[in-house]
């Protein structure tokens, strides 16, 4: 396997020397080249050969911001992995960046502990994202397919769907930025509550959900305590806290939940779908979305038992096909879609039972007809 070519740009040079120390300790990774800001950075990169780029956002003179959106017009195949701080500015800060193209995002260590535990987060949170991103470690075991395929399962392949009362959608890797394209995508007046939990720290999760809330027509916020869900509605899972939901009467009740962290991950996509499936059964519309691993599996499976409808992100415009692949391959899909075509299909799905709002929808994409 040829070496990951990584170059790094930070404002600290203290930073720089110990990134480049603790990646080139991998034996696939080397660093060819550092800058200490933006200008820099670009200047630099057309004369080496780079596979990847980490990049500081906040630095002074040229930041990572203006650096990325001449990158992306430059070397838009180029990923870029954000190294960002812990705090409020840091967070929003690398929301916009992965809205702007970056592929994903790690927090730099901030109170992690020793020396020695900083520099195990680092190579922990770097190293697994960096050969998952370049596909390094193993080559995609399905054929990626351009257009939407039905993948309907065996207890879903007779079955008429029954109206859709609630959405879960679950992400990772890629996800922010597949959220800031499906999530805005959706009507103001979308007729059920929405869930979504996205992989992310606490402080991470609140800026993604206020970015979201000033994109999208649909009110967006983060789920920090126990609320009544009502049609419009966007819940993100808090950062570090499990979300689940449960229905009673009319009402949908959402709350978050402090057990022992799933698949390694708090919030887990399968502790919403889990709590979706005992609550709504076959009423559930479930979304898997580009990201790392298979959280959401488990949760998949609960849901196409009771009889709920599952659409997966295609693996040709998912950053990473690991949760919406392991869904896809063991068969508990009803369909994939690519990103681009999953708004539609949400709509097409959750029309199904609604006369009255599928009527509105036609009106507002065809004023002067039903005007």
């Amino acid at each position: 396997m040829s070496n990951i070519r990584v170059f790094l740009v930070d404002d600290t040079a203290a930073v720089r020397h110990i990134l480049t120390q603790i990646l080139e300790e991998d034996p696939d990774i080397v660093v060819v080249g550092t800058a200490s800001d933006g200008r820099q950075g670009l200047d630099r990169l057309q004369r080496v050969e780079a596979d990847l780029l980490i990049l500081d956002v906040e630095m002074p003179g040229m930041g990572g911001l203006e650096m990325l959106k001449e990158l992306k017009v430059s070397r838009p195949e180029l990923p870029v992995l954000v190294f960002s701080s812990i705090t409020e500015r840091g967070a929003m800060v690398t929301i916009e960046a992965l809205s702007l193209g970056a592929s994903d995002y790690v927090p730099k260590p901030a109170m992690v502990g020793t020396a020695a535990e900083a520099r195990d987060y680092i190579k922990n949170s770097l190293l697994g994202k960096i050969k998952t991103l370049l596909r390094r470690d193993s080559k995609p075991s399905v054929t990626p397919t351009p257009q939407p395929r039905p993948v309907a399962s065996k207890l879903q392949h007779h079955r008429i769907p029954s109206r859709v009362d609630l959405v879960v959608i679950g992400a990772s890797m890629g996800g922010p930025r597949a959220l800031g394209q499906l999530i805005p995508a959706l009507p103001g007046d979308f007729p059920v509550p929405i869930l979504v939990v996205q992989h992310m720290p606490a402080v991470f999760t609140r800026a993604l959900a206020t970015r979201l809330n000033q994109n999208a027509s649909l009110s967006v916020a983060e789920c920090d305590s126990s609320q009544r869900a009502e049609p419009g509605q966007v819940w993100l899972a808090a950062g570090d806290y499990h979300m689940t939901v449960d229905k009673v009467g009319d009402n949908t009740l959402v709350a978050p939940q402090r057990s022992e962290p799933v698949n390694f991950c708090r919030p887990a996509v399968d502790i919403l779908f889990a709590s979706a499936a005992k609550a709504y059964g076959p009423n559930v519309l479930a979304v898997v979305l580009t990201g790392m691993g298979q959280d959401g599996l488990e949760g998949c499976r609960q849901l196409a038992k009771a009889g709920a409808q599952i659409l997966v992100q295609d693996q040709p415009t998912s950053a990473v096909w690991g949760m919406p692949g392991v869904v896809s391959r063991a068969g508990l899909a009803c369909a994939e879609l690519p990103l681009q075509d999953m708004a539609a299909e949400i709509m097409r799905r959750v029309n199904r039972g609604r006369p009255t709002f599928r009527a509105r929808q036609l009106a507002a994409m065809n004023p002067e007809v039903h005007g």
